[in-house]
């Protein structure tokens, strides 16, 4: 099975560094020194080293059997070009990305996530057909030029939207556990995304505006108050949907409290001067707010406050 992982950066190297390690077929499409690292020396983490087929061009890679998409998710418009080349007739993609996908209504009502799929670019470079959705628990981040930091986690969530158990779910799930990566198939992705959304929503703004860890913001009590409240509104809108967030607003932060090194990578990308991934999060969640009525007055602080500290630098 041949696997191209778009987006060699933390989650997107923790994956190809795993499957190499592992022997599968893959390659990776990256840019900048990280890309000239990872052709000069390998990509490297945890004293592993690997080579691969690496290039900032997808067409030089040819079709694949499966495509992850591990790319920032407000990345992926720009990115439509070089992932169409990466598709046959039969190419799955596989969306390990933060956020509400492009594909979420898809066999529901069919609205489209402006926020998320601007014009609908991404639905019709990428047929809904093709997804696999997927989110991942891995704590990672590129500390230098081909190089990744692996800090801990090594868990994925993967399912069909439409809840079946496909074969193409089975192997590729099969192919990350035997790289060494847990994964669970879910029924219900779209749960599973809520589930994740819900701390994308909450806990990695707040601490990318107070520049913590997300256990140092976890534990605070006055951040954990702004933190309640915005996953509380953060479920209000999965609701209206027909989605129920299966955990309690309070064990979903205890989960977090422990994290003590880790900082989110929205504030890593402020931090290293990139755009945040901030649409697909907490503006998908606006969106769909307002699609439904449900007023969400702590994400939308949230969202402006995050947008000033990135545009201040």
């Amino acid at each position: 099975m041949r696997i191209a992982v778009y987006g060699a950066g933390a989650i997107g190297g923790h994956l190809a560094v795993s499957l190499a390690g592992a022997g599968a077929d893959v390659s990776v499409v990256a840019r900048g020194t990280h890309l000239d690292a990872i052709r000069a020396h390998g990509l490297s983490m945890g004293g592993r080293t690997v080579r691969l087929p690496a290039s900032a061009d997808a067409a030089e890679l040819g079709p694949q059997d499966a495509v992850f998409i591990t790319l920032k998710s407000h990345q992926l418009p720009a990115a439509l070009k070089g992932v169409s080349a990466l598709l046959g007739p039969e190419t799955a993609v596989v969306t390990a990305m933060n956020g509400l996908p492009y594909w979420y209504f898809h066999g529901l009502d069919g609205r489209r996530i402006e926020s998320v799929d601007p014009g609908g670019r991404i639905q019709a470079a990428i047929a809904p057909e093709r997804a696999i959705g997927c989110i991942t628990f891995v704590a990672a981040e590129v500390s230098a030029p081909g190089t990744v930091h692996h800090t801990g986690g090594a868990e994925y969530r993967m399912g069909e939207p439409d809840g079946s158990r496909s074969r193409r779910l089975a192997a590729l799930a099969d192919l990350l556990r035997a790289a060494g990566i847990g994964v669970a198939v879910s029924a219900d992705i779209r749960t599973d995304i809520w589930l994740k959304l819900l701390a994308n929503v909450s806990i990695a703004p707040v601490a990318a505006l107070a520049g913590a860890s997300v256990g140092e913001t976890a534990r605070d009590e006055g951040a954990r108050h702004v933190v309640r409240d915005a996953m509380e509104e953060c479920k209000a809108v999965a609701r209206a949907f027909g989605v129920e967030i299966p955990i309690s607003t309070e064990d979903r932060i205890n989960k977090t409290a422990g994290f003590n090194t880790h900082r989110p990578s929205l504030l890593q990308d402020i931090e290293r001067g990139r755009p945040p991934e901030l649409d697909p999060t907490l503006g998908s969640v606006r969106e769909l707010g307002r699609m439904a009525g449900v007023e969400t007055p702590v994400i939308d602080a949230l969202y402006a406050l995050i947008r000033l500290r990135a545009a201040s630098g």
